[in-house]
């Protein structure tokens, strides 16, 4: 049996992971794709402390995990299908094996949201992405298309715009939601034309995007813009399902904690995007994987003593 079970490879996650290998906990995290989370898909990160300069996101990632693994922090990819959370024993189960702790850390994060139009899951992968640092490579010298207009739209537009003929932002309204100094770089740039007021209707294409149908949500009006690539960039939802029916969430699918990170189960703590707050961030996330480790921790002592 293992002290704690972290799930989720995060920023929040890794951190965790650190904390606990420092106080002497046997720790294993899971992660059922690659580690670093939303980050390893951002472009540059450049306002997290201690990076003067830019860096990439997946270098970041790699980063913080190389720092975790050099605690011993225990990594195994694997995707989990179930949990068992509600006994002073906690469990979590794999498609081959099942696994008990003392305590658990809920670091799932969030996942891009979707437009839910017709052939947008059929051509993802086919035009159709939601992480420009990951396909925006492929579409050199072609016109793409961006749907958004916070943070993450702002710096998908700005960042395709090194590879793209020129990039569409089609926005629902007639200003952005992204920080200043993001939004502001989006105005300036030339290769990047505002779609204001609009919405995506239609996405356009056989076997692979075309181009896509919007429409101007103030006089209605309707255009076709032609593209090789959609890029989605309309916000996240927490990967809460496995413990929506466990632990307390709110209507959207955030798990509710107090200040040390602790959930309505005994036992289970929850860190970063997946869990209710104010600022979905990079600082954040690793804040919430330092307190919830010490959370845990405490919990340990204080429930299972010299066990």
């Amino acid at each position: 049996m293992k002290d704690i079970i972290i799930v989720g490879g995060g920023l929040a996650g890794l951190t965790a992971g650190m904390y606990t290998k420092r106080a002497g906990l046997d720790t294993i995290l899971f992660e059922k794709m690659f580690t670093g989370g939303q980050a390893s898909t951002t472009n540059l990160i450049e306002n997290y402390p201690g990076f003067d300069d830019p860096i990439s996101g997946p270098d970041f990632s790699m980063k913080i995990e190389n720092h975790a693994r050099k605690f011993g922090l225990e990594i195994q990819y694997d995707e989990i299908i179930g949990m068992e959370l509600e006994g002073k024993i906690k469990k979590v189960i794999t498609e081959n094996q099942e696994y008990e702790a003392k305590a658990v850390i809920l670091a799932m994060g969030a996942e891009p949201k979707k437009l839910g139009l017709d052939k947008e899951n059929e051509f993802r992968g086919r035009g159709v992405s939601y992480c420009a640092t990951c396909d925006g490579a492929f579409y050199k010298d072609r016109d793409v298309i961006v749907v958004g207009g916070g943070d993450t739209a702002a710096e998908d537009a700005m960042f395709l715009a090194q590879y793209a003929s020129k990039v569409y932002l089609v926005h629902r309204r007639d200003t952005l939601r992204a920080a200043k100094i993001i939004a502001d770089r989006v105005i300036a740039s030339k290769k990047v034309e505002k779609v204001w007021d609009s919405v995506v209707e239609e996405i356009l294409g056989e076997d692979h995007v075309t181009g896509v149908r919007v429409a101007n949500v103030k006089t209605g009006e309707k255009r076709e813009i032609k593209a090789d690539g959609l890029f989605i960039a309309i916000g996240v939802r927490p990967n809460s399902e496995l413990v929506k029916n466990v632990v307390e969430t709110n209507d959207a699918g955030y798990v509710l904690t107090n200040e040390a990170m602790e959930t309505s189960v005994p036992g289970v703590f929850a860190a970063g995007d997946i869990r209710q707050k104010p600022l979905l961030q990079l600082i954040t996330a690793a804040s919430d994987g330092a307190v919830a480790a010490y959370s845990a921790q405490k919990y340990i002592i204080e429930t299972f003593g010299d066990e």
